[in-house]
């Protein structure tokens, strides 16, 4: 079950802010600007100290990425892109590609696929933070990640236009598929197949090809 899209920024508590963020760890939470009055200007800011943060209610957290992580989206984002871009699908972004959802908040998908009909605006913006969301969006699960912010994060892309959402766990080499806010997901192992369904028609992949070769 994913979570309702919470924006309300009255909280009675600091332990009731943190669970509203998603529980995540207070080291990723970021308090210089004081959270709830972090602007776009602060995550551009931020990146150019390589650090990489959404925009959550007005207050900067940072992603949770690790290595081998960053491996399993960059073998996802060469299957997408293969496929994507003989056929002028659209675009797809890594690990670094932010988009201003429709409630405000800056998200930062691991990887995401945006159709050409769906970005053209982007496009035309030029802006270094589109106001899009994906079609199809890829988180994948890191250690410092949170049950309650992942939930978060599958009902904002939902609920804001996304039609697809894979999260990818790369300990059980799996797949959890969102489709509809609310509802569980469906989960894929390693032997099985995984397609683009309606966002990506034709597009079909073992899912233990999402990962990384063992080296001997």
């Amino acid at each position: 079950m994913t979570a309702t899209i919470t924006t309300s920024l009255r909280y009675h508590s600091a332990a009731e802010w943190v669970h509203a963020l998603g529980d995540v760890p207070l080291e990723r939470i970021v308090f210089y600007p004081l959270p709830g009055t972090a602007t776009e200007s602060d995550v551009l800011e931020m990146e150019r100290q390589n650090r990489l943060c959404e925009l959550i209610d007005g207050t900067l957290v940072e992603k949770g990425m690790g290595y081998y992580e960053s491996q399993v989206a960059i073998v996802i984002a060469s299957l997408l892109l293969e496929f994507v871009r003989p056929r002028k699908l659209g675009v797809v972004t890594g690990e670094g590609g932010m988009m201003r959802l429709r409630i405000g908040n800056v998200r930062i998908p691991d990887v995401a696929f945006v159709s050409a009909a769906r970005g053209k605006e982007a496009r035309e913006e030029r802006r270094l933070i589109p106001s899009i969301s994906p079609d199809l969006a890829v988180e994948v699960l890191s250690e410092g990640n949170t049950k309650r912010e992942i939930e978060r994060k599958i009902a904002e892309y939902l609920e804001t236009g996304c039609s697809l959402v894979w999260i990818v766990d790369p300990k059980k080499r799996t797949v959890a598929i969102h489709r509809v806010p609310m509802q569980a997901p469906e989960i894929l192992g390693p032997e099985d197949i995984i397609t683009g369904e309606r966002v990506l028609p034709g597009f079909a992949a073992k899912v233990s090809d999402f990962f990384p070769v063992d080296e001997a």
